[in-house]
């Protein structure tokens, strides 16, 4: 049937592009990128029949903007056609924390709808039809919500007030402080901020909710940590940078929930924390601590059968970046027998990604409980990897030469495999698919943006490698501008990846199109230098001591290497830029090359030392640099660029949002203040109502037409030159 299918959907896509060639293709605008629609993340029902996912219709109208569940069958019909997704919601608000009930009927879901202050949990029958019912009403929300396994009650997250004793309690303490007049923030321990926004002094709960009968009203929750002596810790938080929330999954007997939290949340500025996993009885009690370590524990995931545990594990190694790695343990706690869980220590794990040298993404156990699929990034691309339970290491399930699968979801109780993600490249935004490991394909369920993906001439990322200076292989991608003439000669714009720890990946980008930046007509130049993940652990590990240096390097190799094997590129016409690290880069190129005519710097930094002490995350900056800044290692003095301003001397376009906490605005006003004591051209573009990324669509076509119109000031055609002129 899926071979079936493959031949429909590669029959309707060749008739597709066979339409479109008959009209020539233009290049993409900021409209075509904004206003594609964009599809969330697969979520299969158990039987492997259906599968749910978010869409959003974009809009430059934030108030316009469009965002509702669908679902799409996951095998064609009996005539052998493509499934049609339908609508399932059309309320003002998105839909999150989608999970579906064991019997595949029912989904419940999280959203803020009308008469709500902050997002609840609503239920919605897909048997009976109708609308989503509403479970919950808590001052500060619902989140995370799971159904149990034998489908009668949810789980789900929330968050009080400190010194809230019930629900009302924390009712009151949301109205005084509401109401009272003055304003101030007061901490007495670290974090305080996180991305864009003042960490609260919320602690996150967790709750157990038992499912109404049809057309009766929802009981109230039951909390479960309340008054334990896990959240009275002073360390204790959820997992992830806010802390409010907790992720639960249930155990195989449904009589208790496995979440990963912290207890060391407040040293964060003096030492790597972690998150350790605890168990609680779904009768609530003082939660039982199952790992005990230095390392991160996260995502627990049981296999169908109830006999495995499955644990994302972040080693705390003293290294700024570890992989995920993804460990299985016996469960003896499988339905129907009353066995306390034993401690869980590494020693006792199988580790599943042995012998790929990669970072795990997202993963998922086979229904009949054998394998586990997972994905890792891989060169440029996120491919599909396997593991056997029962031993023996990992390898390449399905390889790919163009794109990436994210999202990877599976059918927990369907007889065949089911496995979906989404698919997309740098020519194709998101959509959903279903992989067929054994075919070595997968088969597109979605196709949201086909047709206007069509009209657009969107050339396929150009993939090269060089070895570096140093010995490293490194790896690149090229993007050409549209309607490419071989025999002329195109401006080269080299654009630096952020993280450190991530890559330059065949993908769809919003922030840094490839193809949007290239469609004036420039080249673009995508590299993965030094710390850049997928290309094995180690490799993402050498910038701890050597930061800005090394990278900067290669991002100069990189550019020599492109132009001696692309004469169509104008050696005479450079620009670089970047944002984040990327940023951070860019402002290092400043402070030790001329090459480049101009350069773009978004949430970069221009001093180490004063972004160590005001982004939200400080201690591994630290431990990246060689230790804390008042030791003044070799670092902070030779690869901090601001320690150069006197060499600065190229003109620089400077962005930032103003609600950047990750690299604050502070570092962009020293950047733009030492560009205009040393009356160099520049200028400066803040967003106040931007944080570390531009999001809203107006404030997003102002960037890229100011990334545009500074390039073209600086790489405008001149004869001297030989810009138009034929190549050599």
């Amino acid at each position: 049937m899926l071979q079936r299918l493959l031949v429909v959907l590669l029959f309707a896509i060749t008739a597709s592009f066979a339409q479109a060639a008959e009209t020539p293709k233009r290049p993409i605008t900021h409209e075509d990128l904004w206003l594609m629609k964009r599809v969330g993340a697969p979520n299969v029902s158990p039987d492997g029949r259906w599968a749910v996912f978010s869409v959003t219709e974009p809009s430059y109208d934030d108030k316009a903007q469009v965002s509702d569940l669908w679902i799409v069958a996951t095998t064609p019909d009996k005539t052998g056609r493509a499934p049609t997704p339908r609508r399932l919601t059309g309320t003002a608000g998105g839909e999150g924390g989608v999970d579906w009930s064991p019997d595949s009927r029912r989904l419940v879901f999280t959203a803020r709808r009308e008469g709500d202050e902050t997002a609840q949990l609503y239920l919605l029958d897909l048997a009976a039809g109708g609308e989503a019912a509403r479970l919950t009403q808590l001052v500060n929300g619902a989140r995370a919500p799971r159904f149990s396994p034998d489908g009668r009650r949810v789980a789900f997250s929330s968050s009080d007030y400190p010194g809230a004793s019930s629900e009302a309690d924390s009712k009151r303490i949301a109205g005084e402080r509401k109401a009272r007049k003055w304003n101030a923030r007061i901490y007495d321990g670290f974090p305080i901020r996180n991305w864009d926004r003042w960490l609260e002094d919320r602690r996150p709960r967790l709750f157990v909710l038992d499912l109404p009968e049809v057309g009766a009203a929802p009981g109230a929750p039951r909390e479960l940590l309340r008054g334990s002596e896990l959240v009275k810790q002073v360390g204790f938080a959820g997992r992830g940078d806010s802390g409010d929330s907790l992720s639960a999954t249930w155990t195989p007997d449904g009589r208790a929930l496995l979440f990963a939290a912290s207890i060391d949340r407040h040293t964060a500025a003096f030492r790597f924390t972690s998150t350790q996993l605890w168990q609680v009885s779904v009768e609530g009690g003082e939660p039982q601590q199952l790992t005990n370590d230095a390392h991160s524990w996260a995502q627990p995931t049981f296999t169908a059968d109830g006999r495995r545990l499955l644990l994302v594990l972040d080693r705390n190694t003293g290294m700024a970046y570890t992989n995920s790695e993804l460990i299985a343990f016996d469960w003896p706690g499988t339905a129907g027998r009353d066995v306390a869980s034993p401690s869980i220590a590494i020693e006792r794990g199988r580790l599943l990604t042995a012998g790929v040298d990669r970072a795990v993404s997202s993963f998922a156990p086979t229904a009949d409980s054998r394998e586990v699929f997972f994905l890792a990034e891989e060169a440029g691309h996120e491919k599909l990897f396997v593991s056997s339970l029962s031993g023996g290491g990992a390898r390449l399930a399905l390889d790919m030469t163009v794109g990436v699968y994210t999202n990877l979801s599976i059918a927990q109780s369907a007889r065949q495999p089911v496995l979906l993600a989404n698919f997309e490249s740098a020519t194709i935004p998101p959509e959903l698919v279903r992989l067929d490991p054994r075919g070595g394909a997968h088969v597109a369920l979605t196709q949201f943006n086909a047709e206007r993906v069509a009209l657009l001439d969107l050339a396929p990322v150009r993939h090269f490698w060089f070895t570096s200076s140093t010995g490293r292989r490194i790896h690149n991608m090229l993007v050409v501008p549209p309607d490419l003439d071989p025999s002329k000669k195109y401006p080269l714009f080299v654009v630096i990846h952020g993280g450190p720890h991530t890559m330059w990946r065949d993908q769809w980008v919003m922030r840094w199109n490839y193809h949007l930046l290239a469609a004036p007509g420039y080249v673009v130049l995508l590299t993965n230098y030094s710390g850049s993940t997928g290309f094995g652990e180690a490799f993402a590990q050498t910038i701890q001591g050597d930061p800005l240096k090394t990278p900067g390097a290669e991002l100069n190799e990189a550019a020599d290497i492109a132009l001696r094997d692309n004469p169509f590129i104008d050696s005479a016409r450079q620009c670089a830029g970047g944002a984040s690290y990327g940023g951070h880069l860019a402002n290092w190129l400043q402070a030790t090359t001329t090459r480049y005519r101009c350069l773009v710097s978004h949430a970069g930094l221009v001093n180490l030392e004063s972004q160590w002490g005001t982004s939200d995350t400080v201690y591994g900056r630290e431990v990246n640099n060689g230790g804390p800044v008042w030791e003044q290692g070799p670092v902070w003095r030779e690869q901090n660029p601001i320690r150069y301003a006197a060499s600065f001397r190229t003109p620089t376009l400077v962005t930032i949002g103003e609600q950047d906490f990750r690299v604050p605005l502070n570092n962009s006003l020293e950047y733009w203040t030492v560009l205009q004591r040393q009356q160099i051209t520049s200028r400066l573009v803040v967003f106040p109502d931007e944080n570390h990324w531009i999001l809203k669509g107006e404030n997003s076509r102002l960037f890229y037409s100011e990334v545009h119109a500074w390039l073209a000031r600086w790489l405008s055609v001149d004869l001297a030159t030989a810009g138009s002129a034929k190549a050599p």
